[in-house]
Parts: C-alpha cells; sequence; structure tokens
C-alpha cells in the first residue's frame, strides 16, 4: 500500500536571469525545475539551520553516491595538465605556421 503524493500546479512568472539560471541547475544536475523550486519554497520556509543541515547531508550523499563511477577517466590534476600541455602544443603550431 502507498500513500497518495497529491500536488497542486501554480505558475509563476521569472525573470530571464532566474530562468536562465535555473535552466542551467536543472541541466548540471539532471533535476527538474519543478523540483529545484520545490526544493527552494521548502528551504524557505524552513528554519535556516534546518535547510543548511539537509541541503549539505543531500550534498554528500550525492557526492558520496558519484564518487569513483567514472574510474576510467585521470585524476583531475593530472587532465588539467594534459589539457594546458596539449594547448601550448597548439598555440606553438599555430605561431609556427603564422611565420
Amino acid at each position: 500500500m502507498y500513500a497518495a503524493y497529491t500536488m497542486r500546479r501554480t505558475q509563476i512568472y521569472l525573470g530571464e536571469e532566474q530562468e536562465a539560471q535555473l535552466e542551467a541547475r536543472s541541466r548540471a544536475t539532471g533535476v527538474t525545475k519543478s523540483a529545484i523550486i520545490r526544493d527552494a519554497v521548502d528551504a524557505f520556509f524552513a528554519d535556516d539551520v534546518t535547510a543548511a543541515s539537509s541541503g549539505l547531508a543531500r550534498m554528500r550523499a550525492a557526492v558520496s553516491e558519484a564518487s569513483g563511477v567514472a574510474d576510467y577517466l585521470p585524476h583531475g590534476a593530472e587532465y588539467v595538465d594534459e589539457l594546458r600541455a596539449r594547448d601550448a602544443a597548439r598555440l606553438d603550431d599555430l605561431d609556427r605556421g603564422s611565420r
């Protein structure tokens, strides 16, 4: 058996910058815009300490869950060093070609 979860539809108006930020957050996190808005409303009405600690706990859980899922990728510092070396080589090639 399950408990019915009822939601009510609410229309809101957002400025262009707010919409862009909401869309970017949604894409980055894979969470729907509606869910992000609901979380924001919950956080607004919650005690600041409770909201901050629950948000931190959710973030830590997400990081823990995602940690190590792409073990085939190089370590972050190694990856950045490789990118910088490739960029430097590309710039050298471009510089030599323009002479």
